[in-house]
């Protein structure tokens, strides 16, 4: 039962990569960008879980479902998976939502344009 919780965030990032690869989102798309991106990410929130720790803001919750696994004080493995779904999730979302604007914008803009040629749509 210990590595029940790594074992879901390792189907949620299976999930990511697939919708990734679909859809050519982010890693599929520039995977050097992805990379960077991605690492940059998860390095900023271990150290804000850091200063956290260090504050004594947070701290590890005893459950039967992780591991049990420490990657540092109060800092359990199960923490950088999470944080790694979360910021390739963000990831996928910035890229989907923007192509979804985009194409909101294209379209209103073909509304517009095809307006003006018809006569501004009035008889």
């Amino acid at each position: 039962m210990g590595i029940l919780y790594l074992l879901a965030l390792l189907v949620a990032l299976t999930g990511m990569v697939m919708l990734d690869r679909r859809f050519r989102l982010f890693f599929w798309q520039d995977a050097r960008r992805a990379a960077i991106v991605l690492v940059v990410g998860v390095l900023f929130f271990l150290a804000w879980d850091v200063s956290g720790i260090t504050a004594g803001i947070f701290f590890r919750g005893e459950t039967s479902f992780m591991t049990g696994i420490l990657v540092g004080p109060e800092l359990p493995l199960e923490e950088v998976f999470f944080l790694t779904l979360l910021c390739y999730l963000t990831m996928n979302l910035f890229e989907t939502v923007g192509r979804m604007l985009g194409r909101a914008r294209a379209t209103d803009t073909g509304r517009a344009s095809g307006a003006v040629r018809s006569g501004g749509g009035r008889p």
